[in-house]
Formats: C-alpha cells, structure tokens, sequence
C-alpha cells in the first residue's frame, strides 16, 4: 500500500505550539522535511532528528533535518528509546493516526526519564462529512484526508483526550481545526442522532465542526 502522497506543505497552525529554543526534537513521519525546514528558520541551533519510514521521503527529509532515521519507530529497539531520553519535544503531524499502536508508542515517550512533550495533529472522525457518506453507504478510501486508505485508528476530541491522559500526559493545549462549517441540516441530524442516545446535541454538533485537532501535551515524568 502506498503511502501518504509526499507534500511540501506545513502545517503552521502546529508550528506555533513548539517553542523556538528547544535544544532537541525528534519528529516522527517527518515526510519530506518541510515542518523541519520551518522550524529550523527560527532555531538553527536546535538538534532536528526526523523519522520516516518511506526511504525516499526520507532522503527529502535530509534536505532540512539534521538527521534522520528510516524505519519504523513501532520496531525501534530499546537502544533508540534510551539514546533519545534526552528529547525536549516530540512531533506527530497527522501521524499517530498511521501507527498499528499509537497508544503503545505515546507510553515509551511518557516512561522516558526526561520529561517529554509531544505535539500532534490528528484527523477528527467524527467530522460531519462522515457520518454524512455512512449514511449513504459511500465509505471509500482515499489517497489523503479523513479517509486516507493507510489511517489504522480513528480518533475524536474524546479520544483524543482518552489517548494521551491515558498513557502518561496531560493535555496543556487542545485545539481544533476547523476549514468550513457544515450545513444546518446536517448538524440538525447530528443532534437529533445524540439527543436519541441521551448525549448533549449542542456538544455533538461542535465536536462534528472540527477536521482536525491540535494537541500538546506533556508527560508526568
């Protein structure tokens, strides 16, 4: 299955969440770089270690980062975890979505001895396009966005939480993403559906605006 197509995109909105003065990160699925090389117009200083998994996304990547790693960071050895202890802030742009066990992933950087700060930006399934095609049984992968055909897990603003508080942090930021309302008669769908299962429809309906959410969040260790 191929890949996310490569993008010389960066998500800006993310790029605010970390601090200039950060001495090392290591973003994981760093694509083609392109977060990295606006980062590091800010901070040259800054040790920038991208992973990615795609061997030619990564010789792209090597155009900004200081370093990077090809492979798959849910096989990393222990070797990797306690050579990068030391890392101030981890990044995971429309990623942790990708991972077999993100939850897994997000626990070895809380139990690092370092604290650890990650930030992520993760789709939000329950967008209220989704609900929409399910119910005209028009389910189909895609190349990219919500549906992207090599998404593993599938996340809401609930979730999201449950992700991260769950495996060893606490939410310092969350934000959402939001590109376009939808239409009323859409969102009056979606309350009824929650009002039907005793659930607050005004909170169905905010929670169905977003298509993607900020996080940042720091370990407790």
């Amino acid at each position: 299955m191929k890949n996310t197509p490569v993008h010389e995109i960066p998500n800006f909105d993310l790029l605010k969440l970390i601090p200039k003065d950060l001495k090392k990160i290591i973003e994981v699925g760093c694509s083609s770089g392109v977060l990295a090389n606006e980062y590091k117009k800010n901070n040259s200083r800054g040790e920038y270690i991208g992973i990615e998994i795609d061997e030619e996304y990564g010789n792209l990547a090597r155009r900004y980062c200081d370093q990077v790693l090809v492979g798959d960071i849910e096989k990393f050895d222990q070797d990797f975890w306690e050579g990068h202890s030391n890392c101030d802030y981890w990044i995971f742009a429309d990623v942790l979505e990708h991972l077999k066990d993100p939850w897994k992933i997000l626990k070895k950087i809380s139990s690092l001895p370092h604290k650890n700060t990650v930030v992520a930006c993760i789709p939000n399934i329950q967008h209220w396009s989704i609900p929409a095609l399910i119910s005209i049984g028009d389910f189909h992968y895609q190349d990219m966005g919500l549906l992207d055909r090599t998404h593993l897990r599938f996340f809401t603003r609930k979730t999201i939480i449950d992700l991260f508080q769950k495996n060893g942090f606490f939410i310092t930021e969350l934000q959402a993403r939001t590109f376009s309302q939808p239409n009323e008669k859409f969102l009056d769908c979606i309350k009824a559906m929650a009002t039907l299962q005793g659930a607050d429809p005004e909170e169905a309906a905010r929670d169905a605006a977003p298509l993607q959410y900020l996080v940042r969040a720091v370990s407790y260790s």
